[in-house]
């Protein structure tokens, strides 16, 4: 059976763990068992316990987490305590004050969303897409009134070009 080539950094913890009491696992043992060199074991533990995880991770950086990333992590840490969601972060690669943010962002946005307000929203977007119709519709008609007075005075340049200033009477 073929071991995967590229572990998540959940995965690698959890194989490094083995290493630590009860198993004890040394090193070596764990390395053939795998199918991973020894210094890439030494590298996992060392990023690890270095928190040092950005260069090799596959985790997502906290610029990149989606709105639903988030509400997913929001979900998932409202009923932990302060220790456990401490913990929860540092797995995550998470500090607790943003996941506290991103729930009151969740919380604002669950709480403003009621029926007059979406209706009031809707009203106001359509009268702004009418406003935007009627100034395209004005602006089109005045570029063509501009480019019939540009091709006028060019006519009446060249008209006095070919005859000359008309003479009084």
């Amino acid at each position: 059976m073929a071991k995967p080539t590229n572990y998540t950094w959940e995965e690698r913890e959890q194989i490094l763990k083995r290493m630590l009491p009860p198993e004890n696992i040394s090193i070596q043992v764990l390395a053939e068992e795998i199918g991973v060199t020894k210094s890439t074991l030494y590298t996992w533990r060392k990023k690890i316990n270095n928190n040092n995880i950005d260069d090799l991770s596959n985790k997502k950086e906290v610029k990149n987490w989606s709105s639903k990333d988030k509400f997913h992590i929001v979900m998932e840490t409202y009923a932990l305590n302060e220790a456990d969601l401490a913990v929860y972060c540092r797995q995550k690669g998470l500090y607790i004050e943003q996941v506290n943010n991103w729930s009151e962002q969740c919380l604002r946005a669950n709480n403003s969303q009621n029926p007059k307000d979406t209706i009031k929203f809707q009203t106001e977007l359509k009268e702004e897409k009418n406003r935007s119709k009627q100034l395209e519709k004005e602006l089109t008609r005045k570029e063509k009134a501009l480019a019939e007075v540009a091709a006028l005075l060019v006519l009446q340049k060249k008209a006095q070009a070919i005859w000359g200033d008309r003479e009084e009477d």
